[in-house]
């Protein structure tokens, strides 16, 4: 029998939701190649253990940037192994596959990412847009002639879209998202205290104290890392309010790009909107106070969808299963 899986291909994580069993794979999208035979020493969660911690000939590698398949090879080799280790191929199927792309993709991207999915063994492989399907996941009922909002913050983009009747009404995808907000922790660092820190160590701040609005000052955090003058290794703390400082200037480009999306939404939509709010998927949602800062300057409610992290996955099989039942 043919199985039907969706996949969220992000920049930072894959989710793999597989009908009837729901999401079976949530690993990191990090493949661990050997320089010298360009070998696949590791994927998922054993390569992101490799991040910053790897000798000369071993280089760990994102094959994803901004949500969109830099490097091909190295994504269908990631795709192929999460789908043979979860042994979704039959002796003589294929499993049809449902995978996301940001709403800016262009069509030679989208076309890489379906070749990619054909590639690693899909049948029929379907293409939505991301914040259509984190809307669904997050439980909003796009399908009914009724505007509904979502702002879908992932690891490479932020995606704001309007969407009624099953389709995307207005829509902007920026690059400032979960990643971007690691290297501006890094660079900050990095200039005012002359210490190297990797991204892991800055995704961790960002986790730990991270703060979008009103961040405490009495929050800290002891960051370690190499010390750029002398070398050697150092210990030094940082407050929640230098992370909110960081990260204040991608956020308003998020902001911004929603209220053009806002302007750009006809009049009996916009209504519905600030009726129903707008709804925060996608591991961004989770930093803390975001809700309120978007709130505060969109003059709009925000809910944090319950399942941000897994609404994408979650939708993609919601919709494969919308599929199944038009056939």
């Amino acid at each position: 029998m043919v199985k039907n899986i969706g996949i969220d291909l992000g920049t930072a994580n894959v989710l793999i939701n597989v009908a009837g069993d729901g999401i079976v794979l949530n690993e990191p999208s990090v493949v661990a190649i050997d320089t010298k035979n360009n070998e696949v020493v590791a994927v998922g969660t054993e390569a992101y253990r490799m991040v910053g911690r790897t000798p000369g000939n071993i280089k760990a590698i994102r094959p994803l940037k901004d949500g969109v398949i830099a490097d091909f090879d190295i994504t269908e080799a990631m795709l192929t192994y999460f789908i043979e280790k979860l042994n979704l191929k039959g002796f003589l199927s294929k499993p049809n596959i449902l995978i996301c792309a940001p709403t800016n993709v262009t069509d030679i991207e989208q076309k890489a990412i379906i070749q990619a999915a054909e590639k690693a063994g899909g049948n029929k492989v379907y293409l939505e847009f991301e914040p259509k399907v984190a809307a669904v996941g997050a439980g909003l009922d796009i399908f009914k002639p009724q505007g509904n909002m979502v702002i879908d913050i992932g690891g490479g983009t932020s995606d704001i879209a309007v969407l009624s009747m099953g389709e995307v009404v207005t829509s902007r995808s920026l690059h400032y998202a979960g990643n971007k907000m690691d290297q501006n922790i890094v660079a900050y660092i990095k200039q005012k205290y002359n210490l190297l820190i990797g991204e892991r160590t800055a995704e961790t701040i960002k986790k730990e104290i991270g703060s979008a609005f009103e961040a405490e000052e009495s929050q800290e955090i002891e960051v370690r890392g190499r010390d750029m003058i002398d070398g050697l290794p150092k210990v030094m703390t940082i407050n929640a309010v230098e992370v909110e400082k960081v990260l204040s200037e991608g956020l308003i480009s998020i902001i911004d790009a929603a209220k053009e999306v806002l302007e750009q939404t006809p009049p009996e939509l916009a209504a519905d909107i600030i009726d129903r709010g707008i709804m925060l998927t996608g591991g961004g949602a989770l930093l803390n106070n975001l809700d309120r800062l978007l709130a505060h300057h969109l003059k709009v409610p925000v809910i944090v969808a319950e399942n941000s992290l897994d609404a994408v996955a979650i939708g993609t099989g919601i919709l494969l299963d919308n599929i199944a039942k038009r056939k």
